[in-house]
């Protein structure tokens, strides 16, 4: 007897569904032992304290909800070491002139005399040494901290010169910025010694405020290559340099892939403002509204803008094919720690690097 045709149908549609809810079924949680388990095997080789740090990188994950993915975890131990090859406190070579080195940038900004911050220096801390002496034996950014933290207190011109200020703005085994940690501690699961300043130079603050600046918001990037560029560049830099890139293509006029689409530092409009107005007539927007929907920048929702849309559309029509979506900022980094010449791409890159052996591990 032969089968009706819509039997046939039928049954083709039921295992088709079987195969689909197959193919999107997640996979059971894991318990924290078992991704504790995985953070310990892809640790690499000379890591001391694995479970230590296994404890801590968990903990940071579930605080803030984020996926203990295998990629996710290889892609903060690729960056926590190139950063600080798992040192919760690492050292800085040359930090005491490092530091030094600041103060009196610093103070002659300020038109203060070279003697008298050397006068200042010279002034006895609480633990009997001077100034001079513990930045002089200073080894890392934490007991730079300390120092400032006792400077500012007690000696002539301690506020003016150091109130709010460190030479060094980022700190921990993920190199985190300190103003970023005093952003994001609305939320941070521990209790606070001191300051959030103090915590980042801890290694479960450190790993906890990295791992938010890395994962901890939204991206549509197809490779964690650009999530790296960003760590070092701020959120969404590396598509923002895409876009930098299509309205430069688009009005012809030359543009530093930063990423920075807006200047705040000024009421003038900046070189991205100021050559996506050219195009004002063809996207059929007004400088206002470009404005605005630029300040949409640092969020995941500029890709969804008309400006964003009809920008890439003008780009693509006049490079006759289709553009990246994300590009290595063109950024040359700075820092008193710096010594020489490096980049946004060469540090996502190298980050990279890590991430595929911790992959392959």
């Amino acid at each position: 007897m032969p089968t009706h045709p819509l039997i046939m149908s039928i049954a083709a549609l039921l295992v088709l569904a079987g195969c689909s809810s197959q193919r999107t079924r997640e996979p059971p949680a894991r318990t924290p032992a078992e991704v504790k388990a995985e953070i310990v095997r892809l640790l690499p080789a000379k890591a001391v304290d694995r479970q230590g740090w296994a404890t801590d990188i968990y903990a940071a994950f579930a605080a803030q909800k984020i996926a203990p993915t295998t990629q996710n975890l290889c892609s903060v131990l690729a960056v926590t070491e190139q950063e600080s090859t798992f040192q919760a406190d690492p050292s800085v070579p040359g930090l005491g002139k490092i530091a030094r080195d600041e103060i009196d940038r610093r103070a002659a900004k300020a038109h203060i005399p070279g003697l008298l911050v050397s006068g200042a220096l010279q002034v006895r801390s609480p633990n009997g040494k001077s100034y001079s002496d513990r930045l002089n034996a200073a080894r890392s950014e934490k007991e730079l901290s300390a120092i400032f933290d006792d400077f500012i207190g007690m000696v002539p011109m301690g506020q003016t010169l150091f109130a709010g200020f460190n030479p060094v703005h980022t700190g921990g085994p993920m190199q985190v910025s300190i103003d970023f940690a005093q952003k994001q501690a609305k939320n941070y699961p521990y209790p606070v010694e001191g300051s959030i300043r103090h915590e980042v130079f801890t290694r479960r603050g450190g790993m906890y405020f990295g791992i938010a600046h890395l994962l901890g918001y939204p991206v549509s990037y197809q490779q964690p290559l650009y999530r790296f560029a960003d760590f070092n560049a701020g959120w969404y830099a590396s598509r923002n340099a895409a876009f930098q890139n299509a309205v430069s293509r688009a009005s012809g006029i030359a543009l530093a892939l930063d990423g920075d689409l807006v200047r705040y530092d000024s009421i003038m409009p900046g070189t991205t403002e100021l050559a996506v107005r050219t195009l004002g007539k063809q996207l059929e927007m007004r400088n206002s509204t470009i404005r605005d929907q630029l300040e949409e920048g640092n969020t995941l929702g500029f890709e969804n803008t008309r400006l964003y849309e009809r920008v890439f559309a003008l780009a693509e029509q006049a490079e006759g094919r289709p553009l990246p979506r994300a590009v290595l900022p063109g950024i040359v980094l700075q820092s008193p720690k710096i010594t020489r010449k490096l980049t946004t791409a060469w540090f996502a890159k190298r980050v990279d690097e890590r991430y595929q052996r911790c992959m392959a591990r």
